[in-house]
C-alpha cells in the first residue's frame, strides 16, 4: 500500500479520509461531480428499520465556524436502502462502504444491523448511539455506559463485520462510554458526533430551528473533538476514528497524532461537495512539508 494508506479493523484503506454519515448521502449523488473511489470509504446516510420524515423545518442553522443541524434522521428504512440505494452505491463505489445505523430500542438496533450484514458491499457497521431511548424514559444510548454497552453486545451478536460504536461528546466523561463499548466487544468507535447547540432570531425572539436545539458541526468543534479523540484512544485498544470539524489536510494529520486510525468528514461536505477530494490530494505535500513518511507511522505519535 501508499504512504497514505491506514487500517481500519484489519481492512487496509488506500488514505484515511471517510465522508461522514449524513454529509454524502449515498455516494451516488457526489460521484457526478468526481470519481469518489479516490477515497478511503465513506459513511452512508443513518439508517433506522422503519422509514423517517425527520423534524419539522427550519431544521438547519448558521454558526459562526460551522452549521446546526436538526435534520432528525431523515431515512427511507433498511429495505428499501438495501432494495434501492445499495445497487445503485455498487455502480459508482468499488470499495467497501460504512453503513451508519440509528435505532430507538436495542431490538431495533440489532434488527437493522442483522438486515445489513447480508450485504456484501458494507464493510463495517457504524452504530450511532445518539438516538434517544424510546423504552427509556427518552435517554440516549450514548450518554449511559450501561445502555451502550448493551446496544454493542447485542449488535455483535447478530453480526460478523466489524462495529464502530458513534459516541456523543455529549456526556461528562466520554472514556466511560469508551470503555464500556470496548468491553461490550466494539471493534472500533468514531467520534464525535455534533454537540447540542442552538440559535435565537432576534427578529421573532425565538429559537431558529423548530426542534429548538440542533447539532454543532464545523471547524468550531474540531479541537473538542481532538481532545476526545485523544482521551479516548489513550483509554482504549481498539481503532478510533476521529470526526468533528475536520476541513483540511493538516486537521487529518492532527486526528491521526491525537490517536484516530481513520478520519471522517462531515460538515465541510456541505461547504464544498469537492473537500474530501481535495484533502487527498493535499495530504502528500502536507506530509512533506512536516517530515512525514507514511501516514501508519504517525498515529498516536502526539501522546509521547
Amino acid at each position: 500500500m501508499g504512504r497514505l494508506s491506514v487500517s481500519l479493523c484489519g481492512t487496509e484503506l488506500d488514505n484515511p479520509v471517510i465522508p461522514a454519515s449524513g454529509t454524502f448521502g449515498y455516494g451516488y449523488e457526489f460521484a457526478s461531480l468526481y470519481d469518489i473511489n479516490c477515497l478511503g470509504s465513506f459513511s452512508f446516510k443513518g439508517t433506522t428499520l422503519k422509514p423517517r420524515f425527520g423534524n419539522p423545518t427550519p431544521r438547519i442553522a448558521e454558526a459562526n465556524a460551522g452549521m446546526l443541524n436538526a435534520v432528525g434522521l431523515q431515512t427511507p428504512g433498511v429495505d428499501a436502502v438495501i432494495r434501492e440505494e445499495l445497487p445503485r452505491l455498487r455502480e459508482v463505489f468499488h470499495k467497501r462502504v460504512i453503513a451508519n445505523v440509528s435505532g430507538f430500542s436495542v431490538a431495533e438496533y440489532r434488527e437493522v444491523c442483522a438486515r445489513l450484514d447480508r450485504e456484501e458491499q458494507v464493510g463495517w457497521l457504524e452504530v450511532n448511539i445518539s438516538c434517544p431511548n424510546v423504552h427509556g424514559g427518552g435517554m440516549s444510548f450514548g450518554t449511559d455506559p450501561i445502555l451502550a454497552a448493551e446496544v454493542t453486545r447485542a449488535v455483535k451478536a447478530v453480526t460478523a463485520k466489524p462495529v464502530l460504536v458513534k459516541l456523543s461528546p455529549n456526556v461528562t466523561d466520554i472514556t466511560a462510554i469508551a470503555r464500556a463499548c470496548e468491553d461490550a466487544g466494539a471493534d472500533g468507535l468514531s467520534l464525535i458526533n455534533t454537540v447540542m447547540a442552538m440559535r435565537i432570531d432576534l427578529k421573532t425572539r425565538k429559537p431558529v430551528l423548530a426542534n429548538v436545539t440542533g447539532g454543532l458541526s464545523g471547524p468550531a468543534v474540531f479541537p473538542l473533538a481532538l481532545r476526545m479523540v485523544w482521551q479516548v484512544s489513550k483509554a482504549v485498544k481498539i481503532p478510533v476514528v476521529g470526526l468533528g470539524g475536520v476541513s483540511s489536510a493538516e486537521d487529518v494529520i492532527e486526528m491521526l497524532l491525537a490517536g484516530a486510525s481513520a478520519v471522517q468528514v462531515g460538515a465541510a461536505n456541505l461547504k464544498n461537495p469537492f473537500a474530501c477530494k481535495e484533502i487527498i490530494e493535499a495530504l502528500p505535500a502536507v506530509m512533506d512539508r512536516y517530515g512525514i513518511q507514511n501516514l501508519k507511522d504517525i498515529i498516536g505519535g502526539a501522546h509521547g
